[in-house]
């Protein structure tokens, strides 16, 4: 019996499945895909601002209170 030579398998782009991922979920329909992800980066967007508006301006310096004991 001959030895089957087998080609190595090339490594799926992780940012390539997931444009798959998001056209087959919009039917494949590549302008409704390019719609929902720009809807969803203004929800991630708006919610980075709250999580801005939420931080204290200490915090964000570095600024450390000390326990008091």
């Amino acid at each position: 019996m001959a030895h089957v030579r087998r080609l190595p398998t090339p490594e799926l782009d992780p940012l390539d499945v997931a444009t798959d991922q998001v056209i087959a979920a919009c039917d494949g329909d590549v302008r409704a895909a390019v719609r929902t992800l720009i809807v969803a980066n203004g929800l991630l967007e708006a919610e980075l601002s709250d999580v801005y508006a939420a931080t204290s301006k200490g915090y964000a310096r570095g600024v450390r209170r000390r326990d008091q004991d």
